[in-house]
């Protein structure tokens, strides 16, 4: 990529195609409809897979007053909190409510506006963003086209190494077009970068408090964006301090400050929930969820999390590089087992990649179809050990990473280790801290000698393609350098197709050769589970925290 003199960031163009966009009210519709059905993710009401009953709620009780502060609990210190580098869960939850995109993602997992009042694609390659007036950073600057066109061009600056680079791939320019107008040409149709706009990848912040941060950003100092709260203190190893803004642009936060602690050990965070030394938190340890929902401290609440627990393959070029020893382990798991113990019963088995609710826009012969005939989740041990006895794989070596992070962890990575006992595989456990678990998704060092590695996969947007698209040659998770030019081919039709049944089904074709080829091992979907205690309520229950500034909604329940 190159930057012009009047700072356009510029790519030769290639072919034209309109994308496709799908009206909020109609996404809402669909999922509202997919989550209703059997066919839908985790169920409103009912047990699973032989685990505990639970249900899934739309919301928490909104907040009937305001507080001075609440206190949350995360079970890992983000790296840095530079919004090129928020992949992970810790970074996210906090960040939200700092730095806001140009698009915002609904507690609904739909997309309104954020940033941008209006976002337009006058013709197949072209968006233009048309940006909302008198918006102030937290350094007390005024937010203009400028600032977004610096922002964007972050993301696809090589030196930052942005997470969130492959979402750019298919940008030409971004241009300011007027005082409070971004124009991004495309060189081909691209159905998911406006969808991408609502997460990180299009967070703004201030061109001039960024730049004085210089390598600092993120990690000291203010961030300079245009959230509900700022960052106040963070003292490392301990936590990070929120202030509200009071110069925000849209409602107030409820509360004055939000302090999120940093408890790595899954007992001290299920402790601090109980006693009140954190009033809240999400992703609850799964074992803790019978004491949680007993004890009376508070509310557990379950709500769609577009979630699937995998088994992520890192390591084609050894024993794993034979299909059959990754179907023989597959075939090897006792899902069922995994999710009564693993997930705390609040969970699916299955054997896709993608959640059924990332597929609530489809239509409903497409997604069934894209469900049919996926990796079988029943367990069938002497197929199992035919396979491995075929690839002549018996008494090899497969390393596979834990991390005492939490029991969907931990004992993801034990039942893959009993899986390959059983079927002659010699399955080592390596084990690696909480804080260092991150460095898997970014750090090549961290992930050398290991061929596997539990992963809950969340989707950034209401789509199936958010996962699917990691198979692409050289794509950010594609850890195990898996190359399929026919793969890239369909992905990217899928990408470009204009019309939206089309699209579902191209990804439909993606789903069955993503599942015939075992590239990562579906394993269950998992909803998102957050414990609120009696003092706060307000928070949403969807994957949505992680880009939606859902801290300014949270306040007194009475």
């Amino acid at each position: 990529m190159r930057t012009s003199r009047d700072g356009t960031r510029t790519r030769t163009p290639r072919s034209r195609r309109r994308p496709a966009v799908l009206p909020a009210a109609a996404v809402a519709a669909a999922l509202a409809l997919t989550l209703a059905t059997a066919c839908a993710g985790p169920p409103k009401d009912g047990g699973t897979d032989g685990g505990t009953a639970y249900r899934i709620s739309d919301g928490t009780p909104p907040a009937r007053g305001g507080l001075e502060s609440f206190t949350w609990a995360l079970y890992a210190e983000p790296p840095t909190l530079d919004y090129v580098s928020a992949f992970d869960y810790p970074q996210n939850t906090i960040l939200a409510n700092v730095c806001e995109s140009l698009m915002r993602w609904t507690p609904q997992l739909t997309l309104a506006p954020g940033l941008a009042e209006k976002a337009t694609s006058p013709d197949p390659t072209t968006w233009v963003y048309d940006l909302r007036p008198d918006v102030h950073f937290h350094d007390g600057g005024v937010m203009t086209a400028d600032d977004v066109v610096y922002s964007l061009g972050r993301q696809t600056d090589p030196d930052n190494a942005a997470a969130w680079a492959q979402q750019f791939r298919n940008v030409g320019s971004i241009t300011k077009t007027g005082p409070l107008q971004v124009t991004v040409k495309l060189t081909r149709p691209d159905s998911q970068f406006n969808q991408y706009m609502a997460t990180a990848a299009g967070a703004v912040s201030s061109r001039a408090g960024t730049e004085a941060a210089g390598k600092d950003y993120g990690t000291s100092g203010s961030l300079d964006c245009t959230g509900p709260f700022s960052l106040g203190t963070w003292t490392k190893g301990q936590s990070v301090e929120l202030r509200r803004f009071d110069g925000y642009w849209g409602p107030k936060a409820k509360s004055a400050k939000a302090v999120f602690r940093f408890l790595t050990d899954p007992s001290a965070r299920v402790n601090a929930l109980l006693t009140g030394e954190a009033d809240g938190g999400y992703l609850i340890p799964t074992e803790s969820y019978d004491r949680l929902r007993s004890s009376g401290a508070g509310s557990l609440y379950f709500g769609e999390g577009l979630s699937t627990v995998n088994v992520n393959v890192t390591n084609m070029q050894g024993v794993l590089g034979d299909a059959r020893v990754r179907q023989a382990l597959s075939l090897a798991l006792d899902r069922s087992g995994f999710v009564r113990t693993g997930l705390g019963g609040a969970g699916r088995v299955t054997g896709s990649l993608t959640t059924r609710a990332a597929w609530a826009a489809a239509p409903e012969h497409v997604r069934d179809e894209a469900f049919q005939g996926l990796t079988p989740t029943a367990p069938d041990l002497g197929r199992a050990r035919a396979l491995v006895e075929e690839a002549g794989a018996t008494g090899k070596t497969v390393t596979v990473a834990t991390s005492p992070i939490g029991q969907d962890v931990s004992l993801l990575a034990t039942a893959v280790q009993a899986a390959g006992a059983k079927i002659g595989l010699d399955v080592r456990l390596r084990t690696i801290a909480p804080n260092a678990f991150t460095a898997l998704f970014t750090d090549p060092a961290a992930r050398e000698g290991i061929d596997l590695f539990p992963e809950t996969y969340y989707d950034s947007i209401t789509d199936p393609l958010d996962l699917l698209a990691n198979f692409r040659t050289g794509a950010y998770q594609n850890f195990a350098s898996y190359s399929d030019p026919g793969y890239d081919d369909l992905a990217d039709r899928a990408v470009a197709a204009t019309d939206s049944t089309e699209r579902f089904t191209l990804a439909a074709r993606l789903q069955r050769l993503a599942s015939e080829r075992l590239l990562w091992i579906p394993v269950a979907e998992w909803p998102t589970s957050v414990f609120l205690n009696k003092r706060i309520t307000g928070a949403p229950t969807t994957i949505s925290y992680l880009y939606h500034p859902w801290a300014a909604d949270v306040g007194a329940a009475r």
